[in-house]
């Protein structure tokens, strides 16, 4: 198994590229390397807090529409900026938030968990099986030669992304495109996930904003994985 230590080198080797920063500097991103969850279905604990999570966000709401939240109304902003139409492809967020009036999806307690942060916290946040990743994580604008794993109807395909568009990726191909707006099957969260790998994205929001999502993620998981070990890095332009 892979020490702490070992983790925090792994990174390090992360990247966001000066392309992405071009687009939006004020962007950051919170990579946290998660060892020792605890995976299962979907239970009370999860579906309290998405409960939680759905009553906030009508609160925000409060009869607005998602695209007035300045929250959300800056990755709209950052989608177009790479040539995206945000009312077809919506940053992950947003979709999660437009879903509340018919109630969130739960899937498993480790996605359920993630997903109310996002929306309690109003920020994308990503999570990936850690053992399905080749190679440390890099934000990038894409050639359009990498491979990115996916379902059509019911069946697996390999797409690629637009030339230009924001990817997150790693040695064997794009492993989220858009920024946020889907990840890949690859290294999807499953119930046999022990190892993660979340990403929490920040755009014209205060520096703290990150971590303490960061925090709240963290406690939440510990409430079924006690035993957590949590490595992290925040990335910024500076």
């Amino acid at each position: 198994m892979i020490s702490n230590h070992d983790w925090d080198k792994w990174l390090e080797r992360a990247r966001v590229t000066p392309e992405v920063f071009a687009l939006q500097p004020t962007y950051r991103a919170l990579l946290m390397v998660v060892d020792g969850l605890k995976p299962g279905a979907s239970d009370q604990f999860s579906d309290r807090l998405l409960s939680v999570a759905e009553v906030g966000a009508r609160k925000t709401l409060a009869g607005r529409r998602p695209e007035d939240i300045d929250e959300l109304a800056h990755w709209r902003d950052a989608y177009e900026s790479f040539g995206a139409k945000p009312k077809r492809t919506r940053p992950s967020v947003e979709s999660l938030v437009r879903r509340v009036e018919a109630g969130l999806p739960r899937i498993d307690r480790v996605t359920d968990t993630y997903n109310a942060i996002s929306v309690i916290h109003l920020l994308p946040v990503g999570g990936e099986d850690l053992d399905a990743y080749q190679g440390p994580p890099r934000l990038a604008r894409a050639t359009g030669d990498e491979d990115f794993e996916t379902v059509a109807k019911a069946e697996g395909v390999t797409d690629h992304p637009v030339p230009g568009e924001v990817v997150w990726l790693d040695d064997a191909g794009v492993t989220c495109r858009r920024w946020n707006w889907r990840q890949c099957t690859r290294t999807r969260i499953t119930q046999s996930t022990t190892r993660a790998l979340f990403i929490i994205d920040a755009l014209g929001i205060g520096p703290e904003e990150p971590e303490r999502a960061g925090h709240h993620l963290v406690a939440a998981l510990r409430v079924f994985s006690p035993d957590l070990q949590v490595t992290q890095r925040l990335m910024t332009a500076a």
